[in-house]
């Protein structure tokens, strides 16, 4: 129960309350923020939300993903708030963001946030609330200059790049004399994960309770966000952790769901599995995230079969070996024809494969190779829903592939690959290359993009309007090729280089020489 006194706050999302309220991330930092007795917080949505019945100090944004950035400024304008930080005074809240986007590249939002938190909410969340408590009554550069010091915490308006020129790349960044030089990441290093922090009929996993099993990866391919701006790979306690949340989620609702981006690597999953598969969760329902291929075995498939799980979901990037040992994919062909014929051998019905095109050294060969293993596999599952799910390589900062530019024969390699499978009895669902296009642009851009976000207002948040934007603003900043499809070199001076991930540039360099010099 919030004290007298206690901080108003609104914790938003930048879309509706069904998709908002499956983000186990936004719901976790909600259970953090509503635990506090020092902290009066609000929920709010593109939809609505719960009543503020003040006006609120902290205006916080979670982002996980590129392209809802219009829905922010939406919530900003609902609020009385002025989109441009610099343009709001002290009777205005702080406006603070975390999630993944400005986890790994804030730039091209750095003019609408006050306070960009850098890493897992467990360290931020609590450090943050509690520095702001003893600053609370000051004016707002003081209180900025203050959060400033704060390991993970970014304040973007005291940190100016310089420009070789107006149209050209960044030459440098300089902080204010009185603010850290570098941000640090910062890590949650324990073993107890999130959980579940609501359950509802409203959401788009309805009645779902969500157990993270661990947290970033251990395969380290050279595209992966999830993998690189989280390392270290953690994994949630058996017996303190995981066996208690699913036994909270258990009195609530008979639907679990085991989240993370290598579930099946936790090393105590095959126990974990033992376990549920006791008659005391027969009515269990069990929804697992994708699995590694390798990972597929009898007991996986019996548990998922067991618990109304009808389909299998693997991520094998593409079906060329060599294109997979380039990613550093460890996935051999024999391990997804087997992984597949466990499936229906076990009674699976459906079998989703994920897979990228526009990766770098792509060949036509390495499409055709795709082409083949789907069609192999048709032969040889034919009871198994066969799906293919395809996206295009965008660069992510943070990783060993974001000096590389989107292969612009990526959208012909998607329209390829629809007509080839098509004719195998084979679903296609690709991702629209345009919508990469548009991740791409603010995956590495810089705070130049700031005019460019706000056109799309009105233009429309598509590659057209983009193009239309960027026709608009030509000669004050480079070209949209620049951000989107140009290979960059490698001492270039990055848009983020002054916020430190958890693995440094040296590192990703060599990762990425590596990859490409398997080409």
């Amino acid at each position: 129960m919030p004290s007298v006194g206690a901080v108003p706050v609104v914790w938003a999302f930048p879309n509706t309350y069904t998709v908002g309220i499956t983000s186990l991330g936004y719901q976790w930092i909600w259970g953090m923020l509503a635990q506090r007795t020092d902290v009066r917080v609000s929920r709010w949505f593109t939809d609505g939300g719960e009543p503020v019945p003040e006006p609120p100090e902290l205006v916080g944004f979670s982002c996980g993903w590129e392209l809802d950035y219009p829905r922010i400024f939406d919530l900003l304008e609902q609020f009385g708030i002025p989109l441009l930080s610099r343009e709001r005074e002290n009777h205005h809240p702080l406006v603070f963001g975390g999630g993944p986007v400005l986890s790994a590249n804030p730039e091209p939002f750095a003019n609408f946030f006050d306070v960009i938190l850098l890493g897992d909410g467990e360290e931020l969340i609590p450090n943050f609330l509690d520095h702001y408590q003893e600053i609370r009554q000051s004016d707002r550069l003081e209180k900025l200059l203050k959060l400033a010091q704060i390991p993970g915490v970014y304040v973007p308006q005291f940190y100016q790049p310089i420009y070789t020129n107006i149209t050209g790349a960044i030459e440098t960044i300089i902080p204010h004399p009185d603010a850290p030089s570098n941000i640090q990441r910062q890590t949650h290093k324990g073993n107890t994960l999130a959980t579940s922090t609501i359950v509802t009929p409203h959401a788009a996993w309805e009645n779902i309770y969500m157990v993270e099993v661990v947290r970033s990866c251990p395969e380290m391919c050279r595209f992966c966000l999830a993998s690189y701006l989280t390392l270290p790979f953690r994994k949630a306690g058996m017996a303190q952790g995981l066996i208690p949340a699913i036994a909270r989620g258990l009195q609530v609702t008979n639907r679990i769901g085991l989240l993370g981006p290598s579930v099946t690597q936790h090393p105590e999953f095959p126990e974990l599995l033992t376990y549920l598969n006791q008659p005391e969760f027969d009515a269990m329902r069990l929804s697992i995230a994708s699995v590694r291929a390798a990972t597929v075995d009898e007991l996986l498939v019996k548990t998922l079969v067991q618990h109304q799980t009808q389909s299998l979901t693997i991520a094998v990037e593409s079906g060329s070996e060599r294109l997979r040992q380039v990613i550093n994919k460890k996935l051999t062909q024999a391990e997804i024809f087997q992984a597949a014929q466990t499936a229906q051998t076990g009674g699976l019905k459906g079998l989703k494969l994920y897979t990228m095109v526009g990766v770098p050294t792509e060949t036509e060969t390495d499409i055709q190779a795709t082409i083949n293993l789907a069609q192999e596999l048709r032969k040889l599952t034919p009871r198994l829903r066969l799906t293919l799910g395809c996206s295009t390589f965008v660069p992510k900062a943070q990783t060993p592939w974001q000096w590389l530019g989107v292969n612009p024969l990526a959208e012909k390699r998607l329209q390829f690959l629809g007509k080839q499978l098509g004719k195998s009895g084979v679903e296609f669902r690709p991702e629209s290359y345009k919508d990469s296009l548009v991740q791409a642009l603010i995956s590495r851009g810089d705070r130049r993009l700031t005019e460019i976000l706000l056109l799309t207002r009105s233009y429309g948040v598509s590659l057209g309007g983009i193009r239309r934007a960027f026709k608009e603003l030509k000669g004050q900043l480079p070209p949209l090729d620049f951000y989107v499809h140009d290979n960059w070199v490698e001492n270039a001076f990055l848009p983020w280089q002054h916020l430190t991930g958890t693995v440094g540039l040296e590192m990703l360099v060599s990762h990425r020489e590596r990859s490409l010099a398997m080409s």
